[in-house]
């Protein structure tokens, strides 16, 4: 799919309206029209109106959400890197601010976090991880897909909070045994096939010296355009606790599920 971004009021003949969007769609091109600028941009909106598009019917599936979620970003600036930067700037300060659904996962995780080490895996954008620096901790990331790293590497140069990057897989995590105090899976498994999932946190335990904070949301339905693939429930989480043997746990819910595994 091609996304283009459109602008003026001549230009939006057939166009369609979802949220603040405006949209037609012909065969593989999607054309937007939007009133964000670099003050306003965030995840939160990004995801708010993407999930709009995919209800309307104009978006479906992990690629088409993350191409339209791209062009939504970068066509709030006339240069990309302003848009990107002020994209992280403003859903770095709602995630602080509590402002936006999101923000109670991300504040319990930092609450759950011991030592002066921690690994983000299957980081993504990375705002956890910014926010974790900005807390002062020794921050890596890793995730894999390298286009976010990027994005995230150059997020932290300009938002001075600084996060390491490294490209990696969940279940063959590229770090020796014991490397950091704390590890975070934070909304990750739900995009792993069920058999990969107690490798997954088994590398993660490998890793870390201390603790293991894993965090997953209890859905309805699967959501395709967020690339999950499994609904989870607090029997799986009881059933990963096992699986780490003898190892102390905590399962608990809070906007979601919960596993903490201290080593």
């Amino acid at each position: 799919m091609v996304v283009e971004t459109v602008s003026g009021r001549s230009a939006l003949a057939g166009f369609r309206g979802s949220g603040r969007l405006r949209w037609r769609r012909s065969g593989d091109l999607l054309e937007l029209a939007h009133p964000y600028g670099p003050r306003d941009i965030s995840d939160s909106v990004v995801v708010g109106e993407l999930t709009a598009l995919v209800s309307a019917g104009a978006i479906a599936g992990q690629e088409e959400f993350e191409a339209a979620a791209v062009e939504l970003i970068t066509g709030c600036a006339a240069d990309s890197d302003e848009a990107w930067v002020a994209f992280y700037r403003n859903s770095v300060r709602e995630l602080r601010d509590g402002s936006v659904p999101f923000s109670p996962i991300h504040r319990r995780a930092r609450g759950l976090l011991v030592g002066e080490s921690v690994l983000e895996v299957g980081s993504c954008f990375g705002f956890f991880a910014l926010q974790c620096a900005g807390d002062g901790f020794a921050v890596t990331a890793t995730d894999i897909c390298q286009g976010a790293l990027d994005l995230l590497g150059s997020a932290s140069s300009s938002l001075n909070l600084p996060v390491t990057t490294v490209p990696g897989d969940v279940r063959r995590l590229p770090f020796t045994d014991d490397s950091f105090d704390t590890v975070t899976i934070l909304h990750l498994l739900e995009h792993l096939p069920a058999d990969d999932v107690c490798t997954a946190i088994a590398e993660c335990c490998r890793v870390a010296r201390s603790r293991v904070v894993v965090a997953v949301p209890y859905e309805d339905e699967v959501c395709p355009h967020f690339g999950h693939l499994e609904l989870l429930r607090e029997a799986d989480l009881r059933q990963w606790a096992q699986a780490v043997g003898e190892h102390r746990t905590t399962i608990f819910a809070d906007h979601g599920g919960w596993l903490v595994i201290d080593l």
